[in-house]
């Protein structure tokens, strides 16, 4: 089955994404370009209940194409009142297991689902390559070949488009993998086991043509110890006293040996989260003295200096303030700041941060804010002060020059917004890798994408706040992927493809036919209107006044097949420059 059209556990397609007429095949062909994955569903359904053997045979050595098995789990959405696949758990080529399956706990299961993860090397000789899958069970075998054409096009390794997750602290991680702390004790955080965890969460995400954010402070400015080097004295004694936990939490990801034994090769990672807040590195008990500006530029000084020893020198190093006022901790917001005298504390550390770090450092540090209430103002009054934006995606929608004006000044320009739940036609992760592009922006944040809820497997919540499970239950010591992030990852390989073409091809072209296969629309129809709130002061407005209005083609109208008709278009591209 291709992998838009999600396997249920009686054999059917997920009632979300049905196409009219398709039934699952013994033979199905995909096409993909090297330097990046194809996928799909093998779909195991038996009449009655029993055993049964399954094997996928490797592709023929020379090819160089690489398979990877993962079992699908069924999550029950008492909601929808219908399972959904999403969880993935390797699996090898070869196993033996039943139906229904033990620890699913679907009593009248009838069919079990795989999903299929081809990789092409960036070296493999284009041509078609075929395998196939031998299912046993009473004696009797079943075949289903599987086909992939390999184009001679090749995925530029720099994404047109960033998917960023995020999350924050470390607290969650004993209980998502209780296993593994017991195992460590009352030692398991600040363990090599702990940090190996972190290093593999970064990983997952990386491998899916991702980013993974991991903020290390609370809203009342306290620091995890693994986030921040070891601090010692006060005023213009302040100083690093141990780097310890910091390289070893941070070394191997900008130095991207954390990312050694991936597919996409070892590169240092994007950007990360820098520990300062309001009360870190100074003390906000001296904030306005001039004690607060000396251990400041005490602290930040000595990190870019590490920093530039160490050769880390191609990370974006993030200062970003995430309180708000109302969690009574500090007196202004920095995070969606809404009122006009939070920004005057904006400038400050602005001010600081350029007096810490020298304009020809080659350490990469960046102001980043996270904005909402007031996107259209601080566009203008914060430029060169914020680079790094990271917008309202309501917001944005009616902002049709602000990426170009901000891009222009050499910004950073993403949006952000939640995940699409499972039940959700499986096109919608999609959506959230066409509209940064068509937009002329540089990326996507999911704010939450770790948390699948207390019991995932039994007591699920939709996974509106997570791409990722933990895979303490397959005896797993690190995060496992779901559907929806490889359907993402697949989609960023194709509009990464697709963006190559500008070099020959008008991008507004290449823009609007993806917007016409996608879902019907004009370049137009993925802006609103301007809202009667952009008008209002932000201390007039709630999250009660309507937002910016949005076609239903964008929700209700979008198809699961959305997605494969962009590819479709991709493919044609290269096919036609071969020709």
């Amino acid at each position: 089955m291709p992998e838009h059209m999600r396997p249920d556990p009686f054999g059917k397609v997920v009632e979300v994404d049905r196409t009219a007429g398709f039934t699952p095949g013994k033979a199905l062909t995909l096409e993909g370009a090297r330097a990046s994955f194809v996928s799909c569903h093998l779909l195991v359904s038996m009449a009655r209940p029993g055993d049964y053997r399954l094997e996928v045979s490797p592709f023929p050595a020379p090819s160089g194409l690489q398979v990877e098995q993962f079992r699908e789990w069924y999550h029950f959405l008492p909601k929808s009142n219908a399972y959904y696949p999403d969880a993935l758990a390797p699996v090898p080529l070869t196993l033996q297991s039943k139906l229904p399956a033990p620890d699913n706990r679907i009593a009248a299961q009838t069919a079990q689902g795989y999903w299929l993860d081809i990789w092409i090397p960036a070296n493999t000789a284009p041509g078609l390559y075929e395998t196939k899958a031998v299912l046993e069970t009473n004696g009797r075998k079943s075949n289903a070949v599987l086909k992939v054409r390999v184009l001679a096009a090749t995925v530029p390794a720099e994404d047109a488009v960033t998917m960023d997750h995020n999350t924050y602290g470390t607290s969650w991680l004993a209980g998502d993998y209780p296993t593994l702390a017991r195992q460590g004790g009352g030692e398991f955080y600040l363990s090599d086991r702990f940090f190996s965890l972190i290093h593999a969460y970064h990983r997952i995400f990386y491998d899916h043509r991702g980013t993974f954010h991991q903020l290390g402070y609370g809203h009342g400015g306290k620091v995890g110890p693994e986030f921040a080097p070891e601090l010692a004295g006060t005023g213009r004694n302040k100083r690093i006293a141990d780097w310890t936990l910091f390289d070893r939490h941070y070394g191997p990801l900008l130095d991207g040996s954390a990312f050694a034994n991936t597919h996409l090769g070892p590169r240092p990672t994007k950007l990360v989260y820098l520990p300062i807040n309001p009360e870190w590195p100074a003390s906000y008990l001296w904030w306005g003295e001039p004690g607060y500006q000396q251990e400041f530029v005490n602290v930040v000084s000595a990190m870019e200096q590490h920093f530039r020893e160490k050769g880390w020198t191609n990370t974006n190093f993030e200062m970003f303030f995430n309180h708000k006022k109302r969690y009574k901790a500090f007196a202004w917001d920095g995070d969606e700041a809404r009122f006009a005298n939070d920004l005057p504390y904006l400038r400050e550390y602005d001010r600081l941060l350029k007096l810490a770090v020298k304009r020809d450092s080659p350490v990469k540090f960046v102001f980043r804010a996270d904005v909402s209430w007031m996107l259209e103002r601080e566009i203008q009054e914060f430029a060169g002060i914020i680079n790094m934006w990271i917008c309202s995606h309501s917001d944005m929608s009616y902002l049709p020059d602000a990426p170009r004006i901000m891009k222009a000044r050499g910004d950073i320009v993403w949006t952000y917004g939640g995940t699409p739940e499972v039940s959700k036609p499986s096109s919608h992760v999609t959506r959230d890798v066409l509209w940064p592009w068509i937009w002329g922006t540089d990326g996507f944040v999911h704010w939450l994408a770790t948390a699948p809820g207390p019991d995932p497997w039994f007591r699920f919540e939709g996974g509106g706040e997570t791409l990722i499970y933990p895979g303490d239950r397959f005896g797993i010591n690190e995060p496992i992927p779901s559907i929806r992030l490889k359907i993402q990852r697949n989609a960023v390989q194709d509009v990464t493809l697709l963006n190559d073409f500008a070099k020959t091809k008008p991008i507004a072209q290449l823009r609007s036919e993806a917007a016409r296969r996608f879902n019907g629309t004009e370049l137009k129809d993925w802006r609103s209107p301007r809202p009667a709130y952009a008008d209002k002061d932000p201390l007039d407005r709630t999250n009660a006044d309507p937002g910016p209005e949005r076609s239903p083609k964008f929700d209700a109208g979008l198809d699961a097949a959305a997605w494969q008709r962009v590819r479709t278009y991709v493919l044609e591209l290269v096919k036609g420059e071969q020709r």
